[in-house]
């Protein structure tokens, strides 16, 4: 089949010798200014940072409230390195004649000390770790030449090894982020097995793996976050999805897991969502391109605990925004990012991902991740060279996280590697000064960034019932099922219900203008009648209210079918406002100025109190014509 032939599920491999791990489918600023990692002869300590860490509108943030920018390499090796096709006890099976034995690479000729000093002098303070669910349940002994270099890893299991890896880096003061990067233990990426996080497995067998890791490395505060699942992608037969409420809905599955490893596992941890990275038959004429994190601009996620949530994406210049990366058979017309000028890489990696963290005060805004990049250093192409150096410039521009692919690789195998070791533990690679990569890493390492504490602010989150429930407060959750057979939201602990869609069921949360607002001891009231409309307060004539008790506000709703069902309110930690205002959105929009959360409800219309309100009814009507869709709120000033 013409995908099998192109090598990958959107093109072909790199070229021989380099590593990408499969994007083939797919007023405060300060300087940083480090030392040349060529000149580097000791280790260049890791600045301290405490944990866990979260977010705080575009960045990532430690225990203190301090930027900890992801300055990231991969590590990779624990995914799985056979190529899919041949022995898989001859290395010339593995990718590029590298056999991980499902470890992380270097361990057979570097010990784990040496590691550590290296990867300080290159200025990283972060490492992505990929692993495959098949590892967790590998039970045989890695080979002792798997780790000649490290013999007190001897007879331990591929888990075991990785255990000792996440170990390692986190006492040498690395913030880990877990991947699950493969499902199988094959390299990735192409129609391998690999192209969803279910394509192998269940998704919920997929979830409790993520439960599983997450326990695992709970009482290991540098475990800090969880990268739930590598270029998702499309397989022979279908594309993934972001919304449709199908089995092939990332956004659905990665909400899912996300909620579950922060409920049952560690609700420390980061949990990072990489875009959809190719749908479509990669054939001029047809429909094909690399979604990346474009879908989340009208669907995002709200996690059951704010501040946790950083989304993630891939660029390499042999791919593109609608080019699968492949030659000959699956190439298309399109550009790759390399063919594209500077002005033009800006205006794509905004519109795929960088809008994500450029535009503050959205329901999508969170830090932005760019997980994977990374080129040979034996590349020498003028165009592949420019899109580095074009590359790096623009995650200094915008003050980006990021991570180099990969990490470590084998002297002679692996030109993209940023380090490569020989038999003997010799060393060449980014450290080097001949390595014309490095002039493009000191300017990321070197580049102006935010630095030091972070201001709170104001986090909008959205609510969707699309498909199913979606109770995203915990305490709600403890209190049962408040509307039995209705399909119902409500937002996360800490923040209030600011605006609901008029049709499609979806809604808005925020703690603008009062934080937590939610008293520490209160419950929470369910209205499905007028009981607390006072008499002459008729604040939509003609329609049914439900309205909140006084001193109380809404923080969800329920609907069956498409009529409100009942109204979720919770009591005030303080005095709240009584005098308020009809917000009517059954004709049109009625917003605040400024697109305060942004398009929440994309095709809808909207209402929407102001951030120096809360709403406390919702209006509507069954007359005839009427499908009992919200028509109006309630919004009352916070403060009396």
């Amino acid at each position: 089949m013409w995908l099998a032939a192109a090598g990958t599920a959107a093109g072909a491999a790199p070229p021989a010798g380099s590593a990408p791990s499969a994007t083939t489918t797919p007023a405060g600023a300060t300087s940083l200014r480090s030392t040349t990692v060529a000149a580097a002869t000791t280790p260049a300590a890791t600045p301290a940072w405490r944990p866990p860490l979260s977010t705080r509108g575009r960045y990532v943030v430690d225990a203190d409230g301090n930027r900890f920018r992801m300055k990231a390499a991969n590590w990779d090796g624990a995914q799985g390195s056979w190529s899919g096709s041949g022995d898989v006890a001859d290395p010339a099976s593995h990718h590029a004649g590298q056999d991980s034995h499902g470890i992380p690479l270097g361990l057979d000729r570097v010990s784990l000390p040496t590691l550590m000093a290296d990867f300080h002098r290159l200025g990283l303070n972060s490492i992505r770790l990929p692993f495959s669910n098949e590892m967790i349940r590998a039970t045989a002994p890695v080979p002792d030449a798997a780790v000649a270099a490290n013999p007190a890893l001897r007879g331990r299991t591929p888990l075991q090894v990785y255990d000792a890896v996440v170990a390692a880096l986190a006492a040498d003061g690395f913030a880990v982020i877990l991947n699950n990067h493969t499902n199988t233990t094959r390299w990735c990426c192409g129609v391998d097995g690999n192209e969803r996080w279910n394509t192998s497995q269940s998704t919920r067998q997929w979830a409790d793996d993520w439960v599983f890791m997450a326990r695992r490395y709970r009482s290991e505060p540098r475990v800090a976050g969880a990268d739930l699942y590598n270029e998702v992608r499309r397989n022979v037969w279908d594309d993934p999805n972001w919304g449709l409420g199908d089995d092939h809905d990332w956004q659905a599955a990665a909400q899912e897991a996300g909620d579950r490893i922060l409920t049952e596992a560690n609700p420390e941890l980061l949990v990072v969502i990489e875009g959809i990275n190719w749908t479509g038959i990669p054939v001029d004429g047809f429909a094909h391109g690399r979604p990346t994190l474009t879908p989340a601009r009208t669907l995002s996620h709200a996690l059951v605990r704010s501040g946790k949530l950083v989304y993630s994406a891939h660029f390499y210049g042999y791919t593109g925004p609608n080019h699968s990366g492949a030659t000959g058979l699956g190439e298309t017309h399109d550009p790759r990012y390399q063919d594209l000028s500077r002005e033009e890489l800006h205006q794509v990696l905004y519109d795929q991902a960088f809008f994500v963290s450029a535009e503050s005060g959205k329901h999508f805004t969170a830090p932005v991740w760019v997980s994977e990049f990374g080129i040979g250093s034996d590349e020498t192409g003028a165009k592949p060279r420019a899109w580095f150096g074009n590359m790096t410039d623009e995650l200094v521009a915008a003050d980006a996280d990021f991570a180099y692919w990969p990490l470590v690789g084998w002297e002679g195998h692996d030109s993209w590697a940023m380090l490569r070791y020989g038999p003997s533990g010799t060393r060449s690679g980014m450290l080097d000064a001949g390595d014309w990569r490095g002039a493009a890493w000191q300017r990321l390492l070197a580049g102006p960034e935010r630095t030091g504490q972070v201001a709170r602010v104001p986090v909008w989150q959205q609510l969707n019932t699309d498909h199913s429930d979606f109770v995203q407060s915990l305490r709600a959750r403890a209190e049962g099922d408040w509307d039995s057979g209705a399909r119902k939201a409500a937002c996360p602990d800490g923040l209030r219900l600011a605006g609901l869609g008029h049709t499609g069921g979806r809604g808005l949360c925020t703690d603008t203008g009062a934080g937590d607002l939610r008293a520490a001891d209160g419950g929470q009231t369910v209205v499905r009648d007028e009981r607390f409309v006072p008499g002459g307060g008729d604040w939509a004539s003609g329609y049914t209210k439900f309205q909140c008790p006084t001193g109380q506000f809404l923080i969800g709703y329920s609907r069956r079918g498409e009529r409100v069902s009942a109204a979720l309110c919770a009591p005030s930690r303080t005095a709240l406002g009584t005098a308020g205002r009809t917000v009517w959105f059954d004709r049109g929009d009625n917003r605040p100025a400024g697109d305060l959360g942004g398009d929440w409800a994309y095709g809808s219309y909207k209402g929407q109190c102001g951030a120096d309100e809360y709403a406390a009814g919702i209006a509507f009507t069954t007359r005839v014509g009427s499908r009992g869709t919200p028509d109006a709120l309630l919004c009352r000033r916070l403060t009396p």
